[in-house]
């Protein structure tokens, strides 16, 4: 018999697709209350406050 995990958005209660959605992480600057955790459709994560941003790793080479 086979499982399947079925992804639900926190916000809107609705299923999210396969490959789509997001996790939205939030950590306190008090390390004693921890972390939380939501998963969100992408309508949802994009409405989200908040910035994009940049990603880590060595910054492109600039083209000569």
């Amino acid at each position: 018999m086979a499982r399947k995990t079925v992804l639900v958005c926190d916000k809107c209660a609705s299923e999210v697709g396969e490959g789509k959605g997001a996790v939205m992480r939030v950590t306190f600057t008090d390390a004693r209350r921890g972390a939380k955790a939501a998963d969100l459709c992408d309508p949802c994560a994009g409405s989200m406050p908040g910035a994009a941003v940049a990603r880590r790793g060595r910054k492109p080479k600039s083209l000569a």
